[in-house]
């Protein structure tokens, strides 16, 4: 497609939706799939993705604060479960209430004051209760620690624990020890829990990680995050062959193309000088819209089926690349800075980060177009 505006992040929903029936396959019927939403839906936009969502059978979600689990009430999701992974202050409590939003718990004070608003409010609340096994984040503690305060909160009468869950912290490190450790942690303290007379009707701990390396950790129900919208999230020797595909495309067009003689500096500082006769592109996105400094004199583009490195710094609003051996390059014609070809775990491993922030950080101003049909961008 020929891209009219300065740029766009296009979101392909049929890919979405095979995705999901990918990670429904690999756990089988019988688990809950709980569609995690948190960070916009990691940028690809909540409000956008739900229907497909919706649309192949989702009933459970998860955000991290409770503004994102309003966000998807008002996106439509009227009576689906929406957990919130993440603290919800004392002062916002009765928003849970207001919205039907289940959140973590992981101490005694803050069940009591839910379960005051709750007795106030003439209702019950379901909550989660969160078992901390290694990540050390929230949570209670692992084990026989975690038996009385929780017993403290099933038996108040306004709430009703429907799950228990940790979260892996090296889920994607299959050689490290760790996830065994914590998934042992966690049945064992459910165990304690039942045998102490705490009903817990839901286990589950597998996140997108899990999902591709650990079956032993589907339980109840799995959290896929990462995998959902095709995001890497373990090293590209297990991704390679999973099926999964990038929803995420990110596009813009040139602006300008200029030729500059031997040893003209290019950008702020200077950091590239020419060496040749160079024809430069100069490209409509910058920091400001997500795209990263760090990519500064190292990251590539594709114009016209080629790649072309970018050079000198990248601008809050604009970059340059080197367009020297792409013949015919002119304004207007589409560039592309994300896709299957230029995908996020590359992008993430030049800059020493992860896939979760590579999708994350591109930026409000950067519109979402929703498609279900495979486009042609470049």
């Amino acid at each position: 497609m020929g891209l009219t505006q300065r740029t766009a992040a296009i979101i392909h929903l049929d890919r979405l939706a095979a995705n999901l029936q990918n990670i429904r396959a690999r756990v089988g019927p019988e688990r809950e799939i709980i569609a995690v939403v948190k960070a916009d839906a990691y940028g690809h936009g909540a409000a956008g993705v739900y229907p497909t969502l919706q649309k192949q059978g989702i009933r459970s979600y998860a955000v991290a604060f409770w503004q994102e689990g309003a966000a998807l009430r008002e996106a439509g999701a009227r009576t689906e479960s929406i957990l919130l992974l993440a603290d919800t202050p004392d002062g916002e409590l009765d928003r849970l209430l207001e919205y039907d939003l289940t959140p973590t718990i992981f101490t005694v004070e803050t069940a009591l004051k839910l379960n005051a608003l709750a007795a106030a409010a003439g209702t019950v609340r379901p909550v989660q209760i969160k078992i901390d096994t290694g990540m050390h984040r929230l949570g209670f503690p692992a084990g026989q620690g975690a038996v009385e305060p929780v017993k403290r909160i099933a038996a108040m009468e306004n709430l009703r624990i429907t799950g228990a869950f940790t979260h892996f912290s090296r889920a994607d490190e299959p050689a490290c020890g760790a996830t065994e450790r914590e998934l042992a942690a966690l049945l064992d303290t459910v165990a304690l829990l039942r045998g102490a007379g705490v009903d817990i009707p839901s286990v589950h701990a597998c996140n997108s990680p899990g999902l591709l390396l650990w079956p032993e950790s589907y339980l109840d129900a799995v959290r896929p995050g990462d995998v959902l919208y095709g995001l890497c999230p373990v090293e590209e020797r297990y991704w390679r062959g999973q099926g999964l595909r990038q929803v995420m495309e990110w596009v813009s067009r040139v602006a300008m193309v200029k030729t500059l003689g031997p040893g003209e500096p290019v950008g702020y500082g200077a950091t590239f000088v020419t060496e040749r006769v160079t024809r430069l592109a100069t490209v409509p996105v910058g920091f400001a819209d997500g795209y990263s400094r760090g990519l500064s004199n190292r990251g590539k583009v594709r114009i016209r089926g080629r790649y072309a490195p970018i050079v000198g710094r990248i601008c809050m609003d604009q970059f340059m690349a080197d367009v020297t051996d792409i013949p015919g390059v002119e304004r207007g014609d589409t560039v592309t800075l994300l896709d299957e070809d230029l995908p996020a775990w590359e992008m993430a491993e030049m800059l020493g980060t992860n896939v979760d922030e590579i999708a994350c950080c591109v930026g409000k101003r950067v519109p979402r177009i929703y498609t279900e049909e495979e486009t042609e961008t470049t």
